[in-house]
């Protein structure tokens, strides 16, 4: 079966995205799932946080403007059993070296498609901006997850993103659905939190029903190069990304 290419889409930053993008590979990969996990951040933060030199590494960039094969850049991840293509400091131009690029908002899609046979998983960690690099995730995936900080104002920003969207199936990719949203850094004290997650979901029924808790660990995790499952094993958050896996399989299932 071919993979299931999906973004993790956010156009602000500082939502958990990477996070929940390194977190729910490692999750998926430990239910038995062949999982890549795709950094196109040109901040190279997956790369960096699964304990990976971003300096000089071969990886997307490559595949993007070179014609290299991206299964050539693909690495594996230490302690893990899932891989990794990684990003590096290359693709900070990659915004402005992509706009005069023929079929430019394709050039994901084309390195990625021949992987497919190859995977389950296919997962894209966006950048925090909704520029030529996200629109190429976008057309490249056959759905997103769009991880939602518990936060003020969270309901504006992803009306803006779905918009995005709309944009995105009517001119390049038709196919592409939303397979859930993800609340993030939920912290149960405060009742902003919990208004935050019941008008979400009100707005949005295919919130998912797990809820990533707000958690020093998850922080902490990156910095040791380790997933939250190496870093605090049984620990809450790793707990709630146990559950993601196991709920996103459900749902996938169901759906097919």
């Amino acid at each position: 079966m071919a993979a299931r290419i999906v973004s993790l889409v956010n156009q602000k930053g500082g939502v958990g995205k990477t996070t929940s993008a390194v977190s729910l590979a490692s999750g998926l990969s430990r239910r038995g799932q062949k999982v890549l996990l795709v950094d196109l951040d040109a901040q190279a933060n997956a790369t960096s946080a699964l304990g990976m030199d971003s300096r000089n590494q071969v990886g997307v960039y490559e595949a993007l403007f070179q014609d290299s094969l991206a299964r050539d850049a693909i690495v594996s991840v230490p302690d893990e059993t899932f891989s990794l293509l990684p990003a590096s400091s290359a693709l900070s131009g990659a915004e402005v070296e992509l706009v005069p690029v023929m079929a430019r908002e394709r050039r994901l899609s084309v390195a990625l498609e021949p992987l497919r046979g190859q995977f389950d998983w296919i997962l894209i960690d966006c950048p925090p901006s909704l520029g030529l690099l996200t629109i190429n995730a976008l057309t490249a995936s056959d759905s997103v997850i769009i991880p939602v900080q518990c936060e003020y104002m969270a309901l504006e920003g992803l009306t803006r993103l779905m918009e995005t969207l709309d944009l995105v199936r009517r001119n390049l990719n038709p196919g592409l659905t939303v397979l859930g949203v993800l609340l993030t850094m939920f912290d149960g004290r405060t009742r902003l939190a919990q208004q935050v997650v019941d008008e979400v979901r009100t707005h949005f029924p295919q919130t998912f029903t797990t809820v990533i808790p707000r958690a020093v660990r998850l922080s902490e995790a990156p910095s040791h190069g380790a997933s939250i499952f190496n870093y605090e094993p049984g620990g809450r958050p790793a707990n709630a990304y146990e559950a993601l896996a196991n709920e996103l399989l459900e749902r996938v299932e169901v759906a097919a």
